[in-house]
């Protein structure tokens, strides 16, 4: 306990900083105990802090006493822009999806391989998902959330439409890798919503549904269309998916408002128009373009996704996080062709049967959230408590514990599956362990690197999502053709082995000099 000159040094030293930048400038590092905060900063200074409603947590940001604020908004407000960017998040893996539910549809269409069709349709939109939230985030920076949602989904809905009529395979190609570069604006922008909305200790609940949203979209697709596809021309599941970009677009049209407060500039701007103008100047970027002088040059702009990525506390984790990911993308890719070729590689199922199985990982990603929900608050209690108020970045971490043992199981219970042709009950249950770490695992990366660099969440969001991509584009090339000659068993046996590895040079090590490394190399 501070002596009383101490004390009142440092309520001194409080009075002369910027509550909007405080967060910013400790990040991972946070008071969240309002008695702590009598202790760090005085007791006239600590008074100063806006609460929590039961006041029992000191709100970061602080939020300002304008009803503009998104800080200030109404509960019903919040919870409607977080269930509009979850479906919004959605979109990208479900339009890619598609193609798993119609791959053999496709291959006949085009008188080719369901190999031919993966590699040069799925892989490549998968791949192209990762490299279009970096320039997103870009764009995001200068000009808003609203404006860069609005029209990314506008242009991934129209070369939707175009793989939907696409006459030959090289234009169907086309159309789907435009459609995944265009579309993954959501799985940047959906953090940035979430901080912008949510104060420290709501932000990993709210983040845990809305990573449940992009984690179980590549499943939904295949769930949902392969039963149309068994029934219907293959057209008709692309068709499936623009009738919901349709309604994703119209409900960011209708319902979501800029969220992007800049409350680090002095004086804070406002918007240069009001009522049903600014809705509509804000959505089609023209607010945006207006305020984009108070926000980064574009050569900042440019620069901060590679002014972030270097950083040691961020570099390891993303390694981890999309070899860890990226067998998951993997796995969604080929279960298709274990389940339906022929013997002795495959099961030979139906297509409606195949679809039925992806109603596992859908389910699985669900129990997820719910367990990552509660554990995540858990985490983050017991270490406020622990640290006597101070939240460290590091006890996030903690989550990983969970995910790893359950991957291990996963992988070697759907390995074993394949290769002994088990009962598909076990199918079902490798397969639903194995997402099932992966939902608690991605959570725990988001939400400590969403701590540990409070300015940067889209940078954040846009190379995790470009590493789980790089992590599991490339899987499908190798997966099933090193099954067919060594066994599933052994594959999936081998990328267990490989996420261990990863794991244990990089989380532990991360425990202990995480701390260290956020205050020599944070952002400030």
């Amino acid at each position: 306990m501070p002596s009383n000159d101490s004390e009142k040094q440092s309520s001194g030293d409080f009075q002369d900083i910027d509550l909007a930048t405080f967060h910013e400038k400790h990040a991972g590092r946070l008071v969240i105990d309002p008695a702590e905060a009598k202790v760090e900063f005085g007791v006239e200074a600590a008074a100063r802090l806006k609460l929590s409603a039961d006041g029992t947590k000191v709100l970061w940001p602080q939020p300002t006493d304008s009803s503009l604020d998104p800080q200030n908004w109404s509960d019903f407000q919040k919870t409607l822009h977080l269930i509009i960017i979850t479906l919004a998040s959605i979109v990208p893996d479900f339009d890619s999806g598609i193609g798993i539910a119609a791959i053999f549809a496709l291959a006949r269409e085009y008188n080719t391989t369901p190999g031919v069709i993966n590699n040069l349709t799925s892989n490549w939109s998968i791949f192209l998902l990762g490299w279009g939230g970096v320039f997103a985030v870009m764009v995001v920076r200068r000009y808003g959330r609203l404006p860069v949602l609005f029209w990314s989904q506008v242009l991934a809905l129209a070369f939707l439409i175009g793989a939907t009529f696409a006459p030959n395979l090289r234009t169907f190609a086309a159309m789907r890798c435009l459609t995944a570069f265009f579309g993954t604006a959501p799985q940047v922008t959906g953090l940035y919503v979430i901080t912008d909305l949510y104060p420290f200790h709501l932000q990993a609940r709210k983040l845990n549904i809305w990573t449940m949203g992009f984690i179980v979209s590549p499943f939904l697709s295949p769930f949902a269309c392969g039963f149309l596809v068994a029934k219907q021309n293959w057209r008709w599941s692309y068709g499936l998916g623009c009738f919901y970009s349709i309604l994703v677009v119209l409900l960011i049209a209708f319902f979501m408002k800029e969220t992007m407060y800049d409350r680090t500039v002095r004086p804070i701007p406002e918007p240069p128009t009001g009522g049903l103008r600014v809705r509509i100047e804000s959505l089609i970027g023209i607010t945006g373009y207006k305020m984009a002088k108070y926000r980064l040059s574009w050569k900042q702009a440019i620069w901060s996704p590679f002014d972030v990525v270097w950083r040691p506390h961020i570099i390891g984790l993303l390694v981890f996080e999309g070899i860890f990911f990226g067998f998951s993308i993997g796995i969604n890719v080929t279960t298709v062709v274990f389940l339906g070729e022929a013997p002795p590689i495959g099961f030979s199922l139906s297509p409606i049967a195949i679809a039925g199985m992806y109603g596992t990982p859908i389910v699985s990603v669900l129990l997820g959230e719910l367990i990552g929900r509660f554990t995540n608050d858990w985490i983050m209690n017991y270490s406020i408590k622990k640290n006597r108020g101070v939240f460290e970045a590091e006890s996030r971490l903690w989550a990983c514990y969970i995910a790893l043992p359950l991957c291990i199981c996963g992988f070697l219970v759907i390995g074993a599956s394949f290769q002994k042709h088990l009962s598909l009950g076990a199918v079902v249950m490798g397969w639903g362990i194995a997402e099932l770490s992966v939902m608690i695992n991605t959570v725990a990366v988001y939400a400590y690197l969403n701590d540990a660099f409070p300015k940067h969440q889209g940078e954040i969001s846009a190379l995790i999502n470009l590493a789980r991509v790089l992590g599991g584009f490339s899987v499908a090339y190798f997966q099933v053709p090193w099954a067919a000659k060594k066994g599933a068993l052994q594959t999936y046996g081998v990328e267990a082995a490989i996420v261990v590895g990863f794991f244990l040079l990089i989380v532990p090590p991360m425990q202990i000099m995480g701390r260290q490394l956020r205050e020599r190399y944070s952002i400030i």
